[in-house]
């Protein structure tokens, strides 16, 4: 018991270090003849991981700072970009450096400008930011030229992405990339991850007399976890594609501090029960926060609507898919162990116990803007 109350905690302090959303950074170019005008937003906080912009270390990046690491600013992510057209490389020249914020927090806004020989016909585009100090970072590209837009992500394991800016598109190829990059977000969502836990650990229990007991049978937990990921599935849908479609928004503070709150009260339901039956509607109301937060990565990217929609749809299904792997292993899990006369205080109420405290550092952090910010 004690290796498992050991396991249990270590676990949940890895998940303490990730609060915020999993670095990304938006790189979006414009084609235009000979030239390509550049626009890249890189996280603050990635950066001053990177190379320091923090001068006098008092956690807080001000624009005196950042202005004064220009030119460092531009060596590092310049070096880690290559646009190239008919094996040649397009020389890249940085010209302003500005500041946005997204929906985690500010970014460095790096102005560019890359010239090539001939007028753009085949681009091919390298690119190597982060991927040397964080295996999860996501490049997130929008590729514009005349009244075309193409959108592709970058991975450790996706370097490098070649267009013919005169082609047919093939939207089944988006579709397939951001509907792995779905199945990326989900696996990496720790806070969904901890709410769905929340939500699973006492599906194999019932509660009789102040106290739980294991169900009988398979059958009878299988349906309850059947009807709570239905209704949490159904609620993030529909928020994800009515915020990604522009007909919902809501200040992203709230929004991540919900998604913190709801993982809280999630968690403590299984210490002190309140919501012991019909849990699929205490589901399916915090499921439709969640979808709000996991939309973020395609709004930061600024899709036009017929691409956002391909992507949206892709996206979802890799969210769908990547939840289903998730509750396909921990719910076997949690059938074996409920048999045992320690799995309610051990398991599910310790490790409860342990979920809430992490959410309630998210929620600290994310409700009073613990990151950095600029001044």
């Amino acid at each position: 018991m004690k290796h498992i109350m050991l396991i249990v905690f270590l676990s949940l302090a890895s998940f303490s270090a990730m609060a915020h959303k999993p670095s990304d950074s938006y790189l979006a170019l414009k084609v235009e003849g000979n030239q390509v005008q550049g626009q890249w937003d890189i996280a603050l906080r990635d950066l001053d991981y990177a190379i320091g912009l923090d001068g006098n270390d008092d956690g807080h990046i001000t624009w005196t700072e950042l202005r004064e690491r220009k030119e460092a600013v531009y060596a590092y992510a310049l070096n880690r970009l290559e646009i190239a057209t008919n094996q040649q490389n397009c020389p890249l020249k940085p010209t302003d450096i500005l500041v946005d914020e997204h929906s985690d927090g500010h970014y460095a806004v790096l102005n560019f400008q890359a010239d090539c020989l001939a007028d753009v016909q085949k681009l091919s585009i390298t690119y190597g930011l982060f991927f040397d100090l964080d295996a999860q970072h996501r490049g997130l590209l929008k590729l514009t030229r005349n009244e075309r837009t193409d959108t592709t992500i970058f991975s450790p394991d996706r370097k490098q992405v070649d267009f013919a800016l005169n082609s047919v598109r093939k939207p089944w190829q988006e579709f397939l990339n951001f509907a792995h990059e779905g199945v990326w977000h989900i696996w990496i969502g720790f806070d969904h991850i901890l709410f769905l836990l929340s939500l699973l650990l006492p599906a194999a229990l019932v509660r009789e007399n102040s106290s739980w007991y294991p169900k009988q049978g398979f059958s009878q937990a299988f349906w309850e976890v059947l009807a709570v990921v239905t209704a949490f599935t159904l609620a993030h849908s529909i928020t994800l594609s009515l915020a990604v479609l522009g007909y919902i928004s809501l200040p992203t503070r709230w929004v991540e501090s919900a998604i913190a709150a709801s993982v809280v009260i999630a968690a403590l339901n299984n210490v002190y029960p309140i919501f012991v039956r019909r849990r699929s509607g205490f589901a399916f109301g915090f499921g439709l926060i969640h979808g709000m937060g996991i939309a973020s990565v395609l709004l930061d990217m600024g899709l036009p609507n017929t691409q956002g929609l391909i992507s949206l749809l892709g996206f979802n299904l890799g969210v769908e898919v990547g939840q289903l792997a998730i509750v396909s292993i921990a719910f076997p899990i949690i059938i074996l162990f409920s048999q045992y006369r320690y799995y309610p205080v051990l398991v599910m109420k310790l490790g409860s116990t342990g979920i809430a405290i992490v959410a309630l550092f998210w929620l600290a952090e994310r409700s009073l803007d613990f990151q950095m910010n600029i001044l």
